[in-house]
């Protein structure tokens, strides 16, 4: 059956969605857009019918979304988005500055600290009008680049190859591979078992997590910390050693020893994820060029 103007969903429809997942409820929504309780539930009704799914389940304590919900709000995100920067562009494109408006980036902490104050200070000097706004993320499940797939950043910098896929659909491109080393504090020799680990949950690939599994030398975790800065405190302090991507090492304690894990030693992929049709705009494709000039070779040497 074909569709009809009628059947398709209205940008005010489409933010009463988003504010009905933001809010986790109609009347957290109703707040946010200034509207009623019943408007926003009769228009979450309306898209339920135009869409052909339910998209909420009510109940007491709010609403949360289902399968067919999540989807719907991903897509009416980075829809809402796209009309921003329909205008954004065309603006930009009718005046001497063609690189205008926010840009959204997501990043986990250890690309946020090292990576990106370069490549926005470069940024800003050269495009003046485009406005970055920065999202740290944890970088374990969907991490950085399921902000992008959800519609909430316009590009982030990402592991690749982790734990968990790389959501579907989305434009991907490399900056560099970093090699784990071996950390460990001063006074303590780097042997094997000479110290408990310290261990954090961030994304690694397939291949590191064989690499390690194979290693029997490595001792079990006896501290597990939420990121990579509280790792490095840690055994700084002599509390053990970690297994660490070169990243996290850029601005380490200088007292902190590391030893190459050799040869076969793991490595980690670190890129940019974007969507195809953001892909394409003016800010997003001047700062992946900021990205690439920091990285030309597409390495992270390891700390020596």
């Amino acid at each position: 059956m074909a569709r009809t103007a009628d059947s398709d969903l209205a940008p005010h429809e489409l933010r009463v969605l988003v504010a009905v997942a933001d809010g986790a409820g109609f009347s957290a929504a109703a707040a946010a857009l200034g509207l009623t309780q019943s408007a926003v539930s009769h228009s979450v009704r309306g898209s339920e019918r135009k869409v052909g799914a339910v998209l909420f389940v009510r109940g007491r304590t709010g609403a949360r979304p289902t399968a067919a919900g999540e989807r719907a709000v991903a897509h009416a995100r980075r829809i809402l988005r796209m009309l921003d920067v329909l205008a954004a562009e065309a603006r930009g494109a009718a005046s001497a500055d063609p690189a205008r408006g926010e840009l959204r980036i997501a990043a986990f902490r250890s690309a946020a600290l090292h990576l990106l104050p370069a490549a926005l200070s470069r940024l800003r000097d050269r495009n003046p009008g485009i406005e970055p706004r920065v999202r740290i993320v944890r970088e374990v499940g969907r991490g950085a680049a399921g902000e992008v797939a959800d519609g909430k950043a316009d590009l982030a910098v990402a592991t690749l190859g982790g734990s968990a896929p790389l959501p579907s659909g989305l434009v991907v491109g490399g900056l560099f591979e970093e090699p784990y080393v071996l950390v460990h504090p001063p006074g303590h020799r780097a042997a094997p078992g000479a110290l408990p680990l310290v261990d954090w949950a961030e994304n690694c690939g397939s291949y590191t997590r064989s690499w390690w599994a194979a290693q029997d030398w490595i001792p079990r975790a006896t501290v597990e910390a939420e990121d990579d800065g509280a790792v490095l405190a840690l055994v700084g302090a002599g509390h053990g050693m970690a297994i660490m991507p070169a990243l996290s090492l850029t601005a380490a304690p200088a007292a902190l020893r590391t030893t190459d894990l050799g040869p076969d030693r793991p490595t980690r992929g670190v890129g940019y994820v974007t969507t195809p049709e953001l892909a394409a705009t003016t800010a997003v494709r001047a700062l992946i060029r900021e990205l690439r000039a920091d990285h030309p070779r597409g390495t992270l040497p390891a700390r020596g």
